[in-house]
């Protein structure tokens, strides 16, 4: 008897703990068919994105309101950034997207310059209107052997 009672115990201990540990992945992570998604994917194509790593930041004013979730190449060879927006932040149609960098060799992220058009990009279609990287050691070495114009 002293060691059925103890096994209920204990299996109601687990339960409990499994429960919890669900509930916790399902606050913490993003089930869209369960909670509503809290984020959006949209997409730019950039001629340089040196320096750009997934997981960097995306800016708008100096506050964060996303990430970089993916880097790769398009069938035109271009960068196609795969920014992952929160939900409240809409873009007009005529904002422009860069590369820039916290200090002079700091991380890079992408700031998103927001227009005035009144109409939005939808989730998953493409910024064409971007800044990309400056490339700092080429400037230099431009500079340094005279090519600069």
């Amino acid at each position: 008897m002293r060691h059925s009672r103890l096994n209920i115990v204990v299996g109601l201990f687990l339960v409990l703990g499994f429960l919890a540990f669900g509930w916790l992945a399902f606050r913490l992570g993003e089930v869209p068919w369960l909670t509503g998604a809290k984020t959006y994917p949209l997409r730019a194509e950039f001629h340089n994105v040196s320096g750009v790593k997934t997981g960097a930041d995306v800016q708008v004013s100096g506050v964060r309101v996303g990430t970089v979730k993916e880097l790769r190449l398009s069938q035109d060879g271009l960068a196609m950034v795969t920014m992952q927006l929160n939900n409240g932040l809409s873009v007009p149609l005529d904002s422009i997207v860069s590369v820039k960098s916290q200090g002079i060799i700091g991380d890079k992220y992408l700031q998103i310059s927001l227009g005035g058009d009144e109409e939005s990009y939808a989730a998953g279609e493409v910024v064409v209107d971007t800044e990309s990287s400056v490339d700092l050691e080429s400037l230099i070495s431009k500079f340094a052997f005279g090519q600069v114009k």
